[in-house]
Formats: structure tokens, C-alpha cells, sequence
């Protein structure tokens, strides 16, 4: 730019978007020329929440890279964290876990990586791992059962299931109450 002289360039450019942009060309809110220069190769990843399988993965391979960074020793993630953040839906995808995983390593003290519980999406958006329930009352239940029994029958406290679920301790008994669970449901 800003010379006479043309100089001769071979670039490959890579873009993403998690928008539609076919249906956005029909909307008129993007040009059809332009995704018909970018779609000369596609490659459609599914979302995070579509294979869980690899949030494993990617849970050790971020730890591994943000101890390193900071000089930290983390040498395990325990099995409980890992199920609660494989059972979330991370709606920003990779991006997301990374900015999650990063936070956990800052205030990780020890060996084991401390996972911020209270940061992770509220119960109302995590998605249910067991088979579809027969009505939102009863996987309102299924949720609060497995936060107690994650909690080893914790209610309040760190750990304790309303920090799991995000709601206060009050919140929670009362919901307890009302949908009829028992200490025999989640008890060990």
C-alpha cells in the first residue's frame, strides 16, 4: 500500500463464526459474495456441548499450559470437579473453559486444581447427563439430588451444594421442601 511497485503475495486466510451465515445472506445481513470467497473450504466443528468427550482433554491441556506460565506445580484435577465441568454447557465454547481454567489456576494454592464453584453456569443451565426427565419439577430434583450427593449431603458452606448450585442456603431449603426430597435420596 502507498507504492507504485505491486508486490506479489500467497496468503490462506481462516475464519470463524458460530452465526448462520446462509440464513443471514437470505436476511440480507451479510453479503453473498463475500461467504461464497470465504466457504471454498468448510470445516463445521459442533459445539463444546456437543462433545463433552474432550473437555477432559482440554481441561488437563489448558492447566497443563497455565501452570506452566505461572510457575505453578498443578498435577491433578479431582474427579468431582471434572464431572461438574464436563456437565456444564460452556455457551462460549473453548474460549470459555480456557478463561475458566486460567481463573481456576490463579487461585489454585496446591497441587490439586481448586475449581471456583460458584463461577461455574447456575444448575438451571447445566445439562442434564442422566435420561430426559418427565417434567421440569423432576429435574429441578435430579439436579439438587446430585449437588447433595456431590456434596456428601452438604447443604451450605464451601463445597456444600448451594455453592455447587449458585443459590443461597436458603434458596436451596426451601426448594428442598418443596419438591419433597428426602435425606434417604442422597445420602451415602
Amino acid at each position: 500500500m502507498g507504492s507504485a511497485t505491486t508486490i506479489r503475495v500467497n496468503v490462506r486466510m481462516i475464519a470463524a463464526t458460530h452465526r448462520d451465515l446462509r440464513a443471514m445472506i437470505e436476511e440480507e445481513k451479510f453479503r453473498e459474495d463475500l461467504f461464497y470467497r470465504f466457504n471454498v473450504f468448510p470445516i463445521e466443528i459442533p459445539p463444546l456441548r456437543e462433545r463433552r468427550e474432550d473437555i477432559p482433554l482440554l481441561v488437563n491441556f489448558f492447566v497443563s499450559k497455565f501452570a506452566a506460565r505461572m510457575q505453578k506445580q498443578i498435577t491433578s484435577v479431582s474427579r468431582q470437579a471434572m464431572e461438574m465441568l464436563t456437565n456444564c454447557p460452556w455457551k462460549g465454547n473453548v474460549r470459555e473453559l480456557a478463561n475458566f481454567i486460567e481463573r481456576a489456576v490463579i487461585i489454585t494454592g496446591g497441587e490439586e486444581l481448586q475449581v471456583p464453584l460458584a463461577m461455574l453456569p447456575t444448575s438451571s443451565d447445566i445439562v442434564m447427563a442422566v435420561s430426559a426427565p418427565s417434567s421440569f419439577r423432576q429435574a429441578e430434583s435430579n439436579v439438587i439430588i446430585d449437588a447433595l450427593r456431590a456434596a456428601a449431603g452438604r447443604i451450605a458452606g464451601k463445597g456444600g451444594a448451594a455453592e455447587r448450585l449458585g443459590l443461597k442456603r436458603t434458596t436451596l431449603q426451601n426448594k428442598i421442601r418443596r419438591l419433597g426430597i428426602t435425606k434417604g435420596q442422597y445420602a451415602n
